[in-house]
């Protein structure tokens, strides 16, 4: 494992640029251009600033030294419209622009904030001229926070599987992750300006290294040795205060929320302490006997240590690992990032699954029970209407017999007559004249009264 250390003031590093590499810094898009200007704000130095952009108007916001306005004609400098095929049509056609500002860069830094046009179109063409020209190309782009949505999320993920063909070396910041190093009233301005600021400190982390010349022999060579087509990388950043502020600041860089897989496992780590003039060879040699115990044993690691006056009682450390056997690692957990980011759109389909309610079916079940019955009544009810069909037993059930009746007593007139006759039998009767036939029965005259 080789380790190189690097201590030297910021004030005496720019005595030495012109011995060092030729870095540039480009930022591509609004996110970029806005990553770039916080970090001319911040004081970042030895680096030469580009900002690209399809916004003519927003470029005029630009600090940076060279600005160029791509695709002109395609965009008449009104911008991509969100849409990065047209942010890809711009850089194409102002190609030799783009190549002429990168002409003689050792290193170049491409940062962006994926999901936008400009952006995420026009960053992969940057990355291949910059490599075209033999440059080590490194790419520090965010992805959108979920609240942006899914369509610039989607277009982000795109753009970053793009992008990660074009560059030596991809780092690549989930702005969600951001949330858990801010406080919940942070307001939307304030969430994005901790975004650029940590691409920054991902720009700063390593062309502090580079720009401030090694004294013990860690040169531009070394740093490409570890970021030349090293793919996906990972960035943590740590700060701390008081006593034991290195070993503190050291574990939370390597435990950053900011890192989307561990560290173990990588060939390659790079990374930076930076403090006021009170830090001490001693509090170095802690942040990195932290980092050492969990990385590789046979691991190449690179750090350096800067002084920088404006930083008082406080301790920075940004790591950079590489060198996951091409970038499988990272790459397996950016699809359970993926499956994160989906989450929302699982997560509807998640309550009915979770509804415990549902669970109560049993109970339901129990109330359907009942219904069978009810069921089962109307059977009851069938045997009623077969008896209708035999009328001929259910006379004695008057209601049946009236309503079935009807028909029989039409086919009946012929049966009644012999009911009708029947009763005159009884008005028989009537022969009873033979009975007067029988005067002799009535009284004799002597035994008649006399009138």
């Amino acid at each position: 494992m080789g380790i190189y250390k690097v201590v030297l003031t910021v004030e005496a590093a720019r005595k030495k640029l012109s011995a060092v590499a030729d870095i540039k810094v480009v930022g591509v898009g609004g996110g970029g251009g806005n990553a770039v200007n916080r970090m001319i704000s911040s004081g970042l130095n030895g680096v030469e600033f580009i900002s690209i952009n399809t916004d003519a108007q927003a470029l005029s916001f630009s600090q940076a030294e060279k600005r160029i306005a791509i695709g002109g004609k395609v965009t008449r400098g009104l911008g991509a419209g969100g849409n990065p095929t047209i942010g890809n049509k711009a850089a194409e056609e102002s190609r030799d622009d783009i190549a002429s500002a990168l002409e003689g860069a050792d290193m170049v830094f491409i940062t962006c904030g994926m999901g936008g046009g400009s952006g995420t179109g026009a960053a992969p063409i940057v990355a291949e001229i910059a490599r075209q020209n033999n440059a080590l190309t490194i790419g520090v782009v965010t992805r959108p926070f979920t609240f942006e949505g899914r369509r610039r999320w989607q277009q982000a993920e795109d753009g970053i599987n793009s992008f990660r063909e074009k560059v030596d070396t991809l780092i690549v910041i989930p702005n969600d992750r951001l949330l858990s190093v801010v406080e919940k009233r942070t307001s939307i301005q304030e969430a994005f300006r901790v975004a650029d600021d940590v691409l920054r400190q991902g720009v700063q982390g390593i062309s502090d290294i580079i720009t401030i010349p090694g004294l013990i022999n860690v040169d531009f060579a070394d740093i490409k040795a570890i970021m030349a087509d090293a793919g996906s990388a990972l960035m943590g950043i740590g700060h701390a205060t008081g006593e034991g502020r290195a070993i503190e600041a050291s574990r939370a860089a390597i435990s950053s929320p900011l890192l989307e897989a561990s560290i173990e496992g990588a060939s390659g780590i790079i990374f930076n302490v930076t403090g006021g003039a009170d830090l001490t060879l001693y509090e170095v040699n802690e942040a990195a006997e932290v980092i050492y115990g969990v990385a590789s044993p046979d691991a190449n690691i690179i750090f350096g240590a800067v002084i920088d006056d404006r930083i008082q009682g406080e301790i920075q450390i940004t790591v950079i690992a590489t060198g996951f056997n091409n970038g499988q690692r990272p790459a397996a957990r950016r699809q359970q990032e993926t499956a994160r980011y989906s989450a929302p759109v699982n997560k509807p389909a998640a309550p009915p699954a979770y509804t415990p309610p549902v669970v109560a079916p049993p109970p339901v079940a129990q109330q359907m029970a009942p219904p069978p019955p009810v069921q089962q009544a109307p059977p009851v009810a069938p045997p009623v209407q077969q008896a209708p069909p035999a009328p001929v037993a259910p006379p004695p059930v008057a209601p049946p017999v009236q309503q079935v009746a009807p028909p029989p007593v039409q086919q009946a007139p012929p049966v009644t007559p012999p009911v009708q006759q029947a009763p005159p039998a009884p008005v028989a009767p009537p022969p009873a004249p033979p009975q007067p036939a029988h005067d002799p029965l009535e009284l004799p005259p002597f035994l008649r009264p006399h009138r």
